[in-house]
């Protein structure tokens, strides 16, 4: 069984796990300056649930912030915290159950001699209902050259106007047949789809299923959270009776640890039914909170191991999914190495009323996972067993796209060939990189 090494300090993943709200704050916000009322909301929230609340200051000067976010940053523990935000209760709720606006529904990737590509594309935002596809080459972006996108620091910085609906992008692209063609979109409003692509492959007498899979949303307005999406995935598996599966985790920055649990029960031997799949891990403040959560196994697959192709790209709900697996099955992981984000969050105006009345929605890092074998520690990200580099020229279903190609091979014959291995390279730019706060789960243009 493959045992995995860990870097440092706490776990989990991000997202959405939900607790009884308790009771709203009661007592009177005090009549000094009212600006900080927020402020003091903020701190008073990160003091009580804040996963390194033993690192915030006792006490804080509000009046030196000249706004909300200076304060959380002030008080994020930096040495290991990158991702506590602010957002609304609207925006951290449409993200989660993928209702995009002000977006065209596209991502970026580049290639090995720095091309850049069309990484994937969401069906019903403007760039998929314009006929988009993976595998596009980009040569101008509003008339300018991609190079001259470049930073000075060798990474690149691609404004594309405020995330507002109608506003207007023009691209030119080179096609896979060498043809050349220029489009221009609007930013939309439009539902997201988490599955960018799967089948079913027979080589060497097995059939090997192929699911990319983008992001952990939930499917509004299903009770309890789950996805759609991920049902008819594994009822598609199912039928067609696979013998193994390749996940493909390259582009997914995480979600729901709902969804994740769905996904994990569908995967997970049935012998892992009633054994624990994690445990969560609060501040000394909230241990009441502190819980496990066992396997319950869905459906009727039975696969001996499982193939991951995972990036730098791959955060969050991706790790906690290859972390919980891990005591119970074989896995082998081809592409980057992962992001490092073993620890998560859940808003908190639900439990603050200045936060709830004023439309602040904190989302901070609240807990870490464990999984059955106590390991929470991956701020390194999980190491693969094999490298090979991103190929965006390709489309999903191009059984040459090296990454795919290498997965197979591994399948097929227990060992990836030279040529593949060769092919790895460090991108100088990755989407995860470009986004902040809740874009930085949910990266797209």
């Amino acid at each position: 069984m493959r045992r995995i090494k860990f870097s440092l300090f706490g776990i989990l993943m991000s997202l959405v796990i939900f607790f009884p709200a308790c009771n709203p704050e009661t007592d009177d916000v005090a009549p000094i300056k009212v600006e900080n009322v927020v402020k003091k909301a903020i701190f008073d929230s990160m003091r009580e649930w804040y996963y390194w609340t033993n690192e915030l200051p006792a006490t804080l000067d509000l009046g030196q912030f000249s706004n909300n976010q200076e304060v959380l940053d002030q008080l994020r523990f930096r040495p290991l915290d990158r991702w506590s935000y602010l957002t609304t209760r609207a925006e951290f709720n449409a993200a989660f159950t993928g209702q995009a606006s002000g977006a065209h529904g596209f991502s970026f990737s580049f290639d090995q001699d720095e091309r850049l590509f069309v990484a994937f594309v969401f069906d019903s935002g403007p760039a998929g209902l314009d006929g988009w596809r993976r595998g596009w080459e980009f040569i101008e972006i509003n008339g300018r050259p991609i190079s001259s996108y470049r930073n000075s620091n060798g990474s690149y910085s691609f404004d594309l106007g405020p995330n507002t609906i109608g506003v207007q992008n023009t691209f030119k692209f080179r096609l896979p047949d060498g043809s050349e063609t220029t489009r221009t979109i609007d930013k939309a409003a439009f539902q997201t789809n988490s599955v960018l692509h799967k089948d079913v492959y027979e080589i060497g007498g097995k059939k090997i299923g192929h699911w990319v899979y983008q992001s952990f949303r939930a499917t509004q307005g299903l009770s309890p959270t789950r996805s759609q999406e991920v049902e008819d995935s594994f009822a598609y598996f199912e039928s067609e009776g696979i013998d193994e599966l390749i996940i493909d985790l390259r582009y997914n920055g995480g979600g729901s640890v709902a969804v994740t649990e769905q996904i994990l029960n569908y995967l997970a031997p049935a012998s892992a039914s009633g054994r624990a799949m994690y445990t969560n891990r609060h501040n000394p403040n909230k241990f009441d909170n502190n819980r496990t959560v066992n396997f319950n196994k869905k459906g009727s697959l039975e696969l001996d191991k499982i193939i991951f192709i995972t990036s730098r790209s791959s955060a969050s709900a991706s790790e906690l999914l290859i972390n919980c697996l891990e005591p119970y099955m074989n896995l082998f992981l081809i592409g980057d190495n992962t992001f490092g984000k073993p620890v998560g969050s859940f808003p908190l105006s639900s439990f603050n009323r200045v936060l709830s009345e004023n439309d602040v929605e904190l989302v901070p890092i609240t807990f870490a996972i464990a999984n059955a074998e106590g390991r929470a520690d991956y701020f390194d990200g999980f190491p693969v067993d094999i490298q090979v580099g991103d190929d965006p020229s390709r489309d999903w279903s191009d059984l040459n796209e090296m990454r795919l190609a290498a997965a197979l091979d591994y399948v097929g014959n227990g060992s990836i060939s030279a040529r593949m291995i060769n092919s790895y390279f460090k991108p100088v730019w990755e989407m995860i990189d470009a986004f902040e706060g809740l874009q930085k789960e949910f990266p797209m243009y």
